[in-house]
């Protein structure tokens, strides 16, 4: 310490005091940056701050926290959730090495898909599981697909159809089914109600209730090969005929039907039920930013129906997207010009661009197939919609139809004229091409309607009886019961493939109650459809057989014509095989289908890309590829396998849902 001193002395010396404090002398005082010195002069400027200043401060700050408190109450449990679905996403299939485990995909109610959306009744609940707790809409359907990155353990062999025989693990292929006419008419029951005129919004999609919930049933070997079958088939689609109608495979190329995307809207739903997100949310793009109704070209009434319209309803109800119920009611519109004719009963053809309808160029009658298959579809369009227009012009056919003469102890003749109203070419009987599915819609519009509709039953009855009366014979030497036809009283013991759809819905029926007869006639009758398979040389059947009625050395119960050996990937056998398996649980039907797809990838697989339809199911060394894939090999025959080799009941339930004859599943009403 220092001070300045008064006294004088020689030299005189000038001095500054300097004082140090005790606490500055050790640093501790004074501006040093340290945590304490910023403490003391924050407080000492709080201080400076007047009462006021000080109280909003205060406020603000007691805000800010009760406003974080809220935001993490709110927030907490969705956030939980979250992190529970992620840690659930990660579990691997039980028995299934590398398989992640699909979570039970859940079929919700519709979506909102604008304000003049309707309502509609609520579904049949299925019978295992416990009724729906009051909701409207569809169903919940667990559906549990293969993750879509699965392959199959041990993949079908498969031959080159032109090419070298490959591995069908070596690369994803897809591939792409046939598109051709399959005049199957099936008339949909009608709902005891009318659809509401009040337009009301759909419900939201909404999870099961954790109690509904099962145990996931593992994937099988056998349906991890039709996934790969699907994949190396919608790869050749993706690759070289993407949003055009059909693929052809040899050629590499593709051909146009409609111009709209058949194959894709066909496969839409398969792709859902198969698990394969990332190909079906590229399609969905496809259809949200490409697909458009508003062109200059001719569709046909019954395949735009069952395909395109029918395929966009399914996949609104599987996926719950309001996309796909837009792009129906665009179509379902543009298709109605079709029924403006002087009997209601539509015209074959429609210009979906201009508004205008026709007949074919060379006649004026339809199909009785045709105008009888398509009731599901607008039924169903006008249930979501609330416009009862759709309905009421399907209705108007059936009613007409049901009190047509002409008909043969319930059978009833392949044409219709629009003009008229009435049936043409009298005397010919079938349940082959162009009337097929007019049986198969009595029932299921039965169904659909919640089994309210008693006159689609009795002509679905009544129709069945004819059947047994009229077409039903037994071949040799097997004693095979099969369909045959009637023309003019002159019994034929021809059967078309398309009748195969036959064996499946007597089962159908007999599961929803009918006599156990036709549970008894669909055994029959499904082994005879088998048996068009296995005493092939290929394994495969053609579109046509004839049945040897009396027993001849050295012949079998089936002869093929040279015109009639051709195969289109056809689904109808696999499509019952599916229904009988369900009902029965008897493993010979997923043993007759996996031998079905064996010989498909051995004989219609080609390697690069892609499947084929054959000319020529007689010879092994060269079945003689066509060049096409129909979009039913995807829509149909896939799924349908896929189905067959599943042991879960809820995938698809058939006491929810029914399929239209494309295979595209709509939902079972229950009244309001």
């Amino acid at each position: 310490m220092y001070s300045a001193g008064a006294a004088a002395s020689p030299p005189r010396r000038d001095f500054i005091s300097v004082t140090l404090s005790p606490e500055e002398a050790v640093g501790t005082g004074g501006y040093n940056n340290s945590k304490a010195w910023r403490r003391r002069s924050c407080w000492r400027k709080w201080k400076q701050l007047s009462r006021l200043q000080r109280s909003v401060i205060l406020f603000l700050f007691t805000f800010l926290v009760v406003c974080g408190v809220i935001s993490y109450t709110s927030l907490g449990e969705p956030w939980k959730s979250l992190t529970n679905k992620s840690l659930d996403d990660q579990r691997t299939e039980p028995g299934i090495p590398g398989l992640k485990l699909a979570n039970p995909a859940v079929l919700p109610a519709p979506k909102k898909a604008d304000a003049n959306l309707g309502d509609y009744p609520e579904l049949s609940p299925q019978k295992p599981p416990r009724a729906p707790h009051g909701r409207r809409g569809p169903p919940n359907l667990q559906i549990r697909p293969p993750r879509r990155d699965v392959r199959p353990k041990n993949p079908p062999d498969s031959s080159r159809v032109v090419e070298e025989p490959v591995q069908a693990d070596k690369e994803e292929k897809t591939e792409k089914s046939v598109i051709s006419w399959r005049g199957a008419v099936i008339e949909p029951d009608q709902s005891t109600e009318p659809p509401s005129s009040k337009i009301k919004e759909p419900e939201k999609p909404s999870s099961v209730e954790a109690e509904d919930q099962k145990e996931p049933v593992p994937i099988t070997d056998r349906q991890l090969a039709v996934v790969e079958a699907f994949r190396h088939a919608w790869k050749g689609y993706r690759d070289f005929a993407w949003g055009h109608d059909e693929l052809k495979p040899l050629s590499k190329s593709y051909s146009e039907w409609f111009g709209l995307g058949l194959t894709l809207i066909d496969a839409l739903d398969t792709m859902w039920i198969l698990g394969l997100k990332e190909e079906f949310e590229e399609a969905r793009n496809w259809v949200a930013n490409n697909l458009v109704f508003d062109k200059n070209v001719d569709v046909n009434l019954f395949e735009s129906t069952i395909r395109i319209l029918g395929g966009l309803l399914s996949t609104y109800h599987l996926s719950g997207d309001s996309l796909f119920l837009e792009k129906a009611k665009d179509i379902g519109n543009r298709l109605m010009p079709a029924f403006k004719t002087p009997s209601k009963i539509p015209y074959s053809d429609v210009n979906i661009g201009r508004g205008t309808a026709h007949p074919p160029r060379w006649t004026s009658d339809s199909t009785v197939a045709e105008v009888t298959s398509i009731q599901l579809e607008f039924r169903e369009l006008s249930r979501l919609t609330g416009e009862e227009k759709f309905q009421k012009a399907v209705d108007e056919v059936m009613k007409h139809v049901h009190s047509l003469s002409g008909k043969n102890d319930g059978l009833v003749p392949m044409f219709i004229n629009t003009n008229s109203g009435q049936f043409t070419h009298l005397g010919v009987y079938t349940l082959g091409a162009r009337a097929d599915s007019y049986y198969e819609y009595l029932l299921k519009q039965w169904i659909q309607g919640g089994k309210k509709e008693n006159e689609l039953l009795e002509d679905y009855m009544r129709a069945i009886e004819g059947v047994k009366k009229h077409l039903l014979q037994r071949s040799q030497p097997k004693k095979l019961t099969f369909v045959g036809e009637l023309a003019h009283g002159h019994f034929s013991a021809k059967m078309d493939h398309l009748v195969c759809f036959l064996p499946g819905t007597l089962a159908l029926g007999a599961h929803n109650g009918l006599t156990a007869d036709h549970m008894k006639l669909a055994e029959a009758l499904i082994e005879t459809c088998y048996q068009m398979y296995a005493q092939v040389e290929t394994g495969l059947s053609p579109e046509i057989v004839h049945f040897n009625l009396h027993a001849q050395k050295g012949h079998k119960d089936v002869e093929i014509k040279p015109a009639d050996r051709h195969n289109l990937l056809r689904p109808e056998t696999v499509e019952s095989l599916f229904y009988m398996y369900r009902f029965t649980g008897d493993k010979k039907y997923q043993d007759w289908g996996w031998e079905i797809l064996q010989n498909f990838n051995k004989y219609t697989r080609v390697p690069t890309v892609g499947y084929t339809s054959i000319n020529n199911v007689q010879n092994p060394s060269n079945p003689e590829p066509r060049d096409k894939m129909e979009s039913f090999f995807l829509g149909e025959t896939l799924k349908y396998m896929f189905l067959l080799f599943s042991d879960d009941i809820d995938l698809i339930n058939l006491d929810k849902y029914v399929f239209n004859t494309e295979a595209h599943p709509l939902p079972i009403w229950v009244p309001a």
